[in-house]
């Protein structure tokens, strides 16, 4: 595989095709070795418009999901951001890089020893990885942006919680296969506003409650 070509195609004919024209987001999503974030088996698929399973039924999500993902958090240097989910720890690096630190957490600890090891090769030290249950607990503090890298059936009021005043969510709501993906805003009195970003099908954050839809 000619690496550097099929990395320009993922960039020309995914990424910028799906409306991502932020230069910081691209420019970054260039320069992160996205091959060296996919599992082994599926290195040659590493820049295809494709999930890839992670294990644990998780999967990686597409170039054209992530760029999106990014480009809407609108994130500067000095942000402090959460990522929920950290996965193969692609869009890991990619917030390291646009974002002044990054708190990352997942429920899966062999997902959390292979991120850090591809953080350190990729030279990304502003991330901090934490063994965490979303749907449990958070961590403390009030972040600038938080990326959920999983689908909810409903939105968790506590992520909007966890924002500044000001600050930007990224979330997947709804259940298979029609979800949409929303960039929700806090304002100062705690309320938020929601907009519809586009429509997609991520697997569900792990542990996250189902409501009953019948009641009696």
């Amino acid at each position: 595989m000619d690496t550097e070509f099929a990395r320009r195609q993922m960039m020309v004919q995914q990424v910028r095709a799906f409306d991502v024209n932020d230069l910081h987001v691209l420019d970054v999503m260039s320069d992160v070795a996205r091959e060296n974030f996919v599992p082994a088996e599926f290195h040659d698929l590493a820049f295809a418009d494709t999930e890839m399973p992670l294990g644990h039924g998780q999967k990686m999500m597409t170039p054209i999901v992530e760029g999106r993902m990014l480009q809407s958090l609108m994130i500067t240097p000095g942000d402090h951001v959460l990522e929920v989910g950290t996965g193969s720890a692609y869009i890991t690096a990619c917030l390291g890089k646009l974002a002044s630190s990054v708190y990352s957490m997942d429920v899966f600890d062999d997902f959390l020893s292979s991120a850090a090891t591809r953080l350190k090769r990729a030279g990304i030290a502003n991330v901090e990885l934490a063994c965490m249950d979303a749907c449990r607990e958070l961590p403390a503090g009030e972040f600038d942006a938080i990326a959920v890298t999983a689908s909810m059936p409903y939105l968790d009021r506590r992520f909007v919680s966890a924002l500044r005043p000001g600050g930007r969510l990224f979330a997947v709501v709804g259940e298979s296969p029609v979800q949409e993906a929303r960039l929700i805003i806090r304002n100062e009195d705690s309320d938020w506003t929601s907009t519809a970003l586009f429509e997609t099908d991520l697997s569900p954050l792990v542990n996250f409650p189902i409501r009953n839809r019948f009641r009696f």
